[in-house]
């Protein structure tokens, strides 16, 4: 992946000029859905990463192929989404990311797909 941080104007420009793609918000940050309901990525809230929504065998081969560009946080453990440092994208991985989501999207992607493995959420114990 290229060095090169994308801008906000730019993630704009990209993701919206691809059908049926419209901006929103999620979690106080400009995000991106299909159709005005599947969410496909959103600015997390450290400003220098972006989330997206590409299912686990996208997700794992991102993280495997290039884990200086892709990663995932604890709270995102267990769920069909990788995190990708903006200073490593370019407009144009950028627009192949998105398409991966929206094929995600398209093979019926949702929770319900998402690995069997224990998150972090379900390993507290309840009183």
């Amino acid at each position: 992946m290229a060095r090169r941080k994308l801008s906000l104007a730019t993630i704009r420009r990209v993701a919206t000029a691809i059908p049926g793609v419209e901006e929103g918000t999620s979690y106080g940050t400009p995000a991106f859905r299909l159709n005005k309901k599947k969410l496909l990525a959103r600015l997390h809230q450290d400003g220098k990463s972006l989330v997206l929504k590409v299912g686990n065998a996208t997700r794992d081969h991102l993280l495997q192929a290039d884990p200086d560009t892709f990663f995932v946080t604890d709270h995102y453990r267990g769920y069909p989404y990788v995190l990708a440092h903006l200073d490593r994208l370019n407009a144009d991985d950028l627009r192949k990311l998105i398409e991966r989501a929206i094929a995600f999207h398209s093979q019926g992607g949702s929770y319900a797909s998402r690995a069997p493995t224990p998150s972090h959420r379900a390993s507290r114990k309840r009183i």
